[in-house]
């Protein structure tokens, strides 16, 4: 039976290190704008760095640039256990995405050293670069970035490789920031919500059984523009009554049951977008997101079908072009046992849901154990000064991984000397 150590984080300590690091990059409103590569996003590395030495961490970067603050365990040959985020913001961001990851590693890292604790495993705090736009960090140390700078070039026209200079990071040697299991055993990533599930549900922590996959595409209905007043009814060939259909059947996708997918028409261009002209083409984006790879391929080969139909029905071209596909991570099945068992010792109300963002930890997942807990987010509202988690709802989310790390440290251990002990024996043996 699993037993819940006293142990707990400085709450106060935690969040006046939100608080301080929002400081960086604030502008009027509140919101918080540290773009990577930044000149505030180093002044936050630059923090986050010494607040990691002061914690007892060695610290090293990658040549992706991400920061590694690594808490010495018992075992110099067993994997770590890692954890941690991205301190890099949207414009007018708020102070908690992603940054509560960063910090709660810390903080957990400080009460272990001032308990004099070390566990059999080391602990890994990894700032990881530039999550918000090309998530090279992440990709980098999954082995899943391409090597191609034109991939990453950034919105300010910057390639990637000599913004990563600026964070002591190297393009030409990206692929030596590649790791695996033997170096990683598990990586578990404390994040707001982002989303108004547990707040809606009254729950106080959130357990993530996986990161979402997800399917884009533009789909262009071509029809015959053409008079308004003059083109009778039966004659037209108008692509925005094709692209209306369009959406309701996208909306249609998306409420499917069963099934926790969701389906999305978001961006909408119409040509030549003239009062007294039959539309005679349109644009529009669809964006798919499910847990099951094979569910969203499902919805993909049922709306081809629907476009096929409602192109003959309006006399109109219609064709999909896909433009982005992302593997579904799901999260390792002990890692989730482990968060929610952790809620139940600690008396913490849970939740087992879908992450319908992206996150590091989706990357990481492709090549070791990976999980993920969630704290509310006020209102449901993420990347926006409105952004709130209240001083109470980190500590909490803090003290769950805390004490999961407990947790995965001996049942990792415990599993590592069961396989020393029994070794599998040589199958060319004889």
């Amino acid at each position: 039976m699993m037993i819940v150590s006293p142990l707990f984080v400085n709450s106060d300590r935690l969040n006046r290190s939100i608080e301080t690091l929002a400081q960086i990059g604030q502008v009027a409103d509140g919101g918080v704008t540290r773009i990577a590569f930044s000149p505030e996003d180093i002044a936050a590395r630059n923090l986050v760095q010494n607040w990691m030495r002061e914690a007892g961490m060695n610290v090293r970067i990658d040549a992706a640039g991400n920061m590694i603050g690594c808490y010495q365990g018992k075992q110099a040959n067993f994997p770590a256990l890692a954890t941690g985020s991205h301190i890099d913001t949207v414009p007018n961001g708020g102070p908690y995405d992603g940054a509560l990851g960063v910090l709660a590693g810390i903080e957990i890292v400080r009460a272990f050293k001032e308990n004099n604790i070390r566990l059999e495993h080391s602990i890994e705090v990894i700032v990881f670069t530039d999550e918000e736009s090309t998530m090279i960090g992440s990709k980098a140390m999954a082995g899943t970035a391409k090597n191609n700078l034109e991939n990453y070039r950034l919105a300010d026209g910057k390639s990637i490789g000599e913004s990563l200079g600026k964070i002591g990071g190297n393009w030409d040697e990206l692929e030596r920031a590649k790791r695996d299991r033997s170096q990683i055993a598990a990586y578990i990533e404390l994040h707001v919500e982002q989303g108004g599930i547990l707040e809606n549900l009254n729950k106080q922590i959130g357990v993530v059984e996986g990161v979402v996959g997800a399917y884009r595409g533009i789909i262009t209905v071509t029809g015959k523009a053409n008079h308004a007043g003059t083109t009778p009814m039966e004659m037209r060939q108008d692509a925005l009554v094709a692209a209306a259909q369009i959406v309701l059947q996208v909306n249609n996708l998306g409420n499917e049951k069963p099934g926790n997918q969701v389906a999305t028409v978001g961006k909408f261009n119409v040509f030549p977008n003239a009062t007294n002209i039959v539309p005679g083409q349109v644009e529009m984006s669809v964006d798919i997101r499910d847990l099951s790879a094979d569910r969203i391929k499902y919805s993909i080969a049922k709306l081809e079908q629907q476009l096929i139909e409602i192109a003959a029905n309006t006399q109109t071209k219609i064709t999909l072009k896909p433009y982005l596909w992302v593997e579904p991570t799901l999260a390792a099945s002990d890692i989730v046992k482990a968060i929610a068992d952790v809620c139940d010792r600690l008396k913490l109300s849970h939740h087992i849901l879908p992450s319908r963002a992206g996150h590091d930890a989706q990357e990481i997942g492709r090549f070791t154990n990976m999980g993920m807990i969630f704290v509310p987010s006020i209102e449901g509202i993420s990347h926006s000064p409105k952004e709130h988690t209240t001083p109470e709802q980190c500590t909490q989310g803090t003290n769950v991984l805390l004490q999961t790390f407990l947790q995965l440290d001996r049942i990792y251990s415990t599993q590592i000397l069961h396989q020393s002990q029994h070794p599998p024996a040589n199958q060319f043996a004889g």
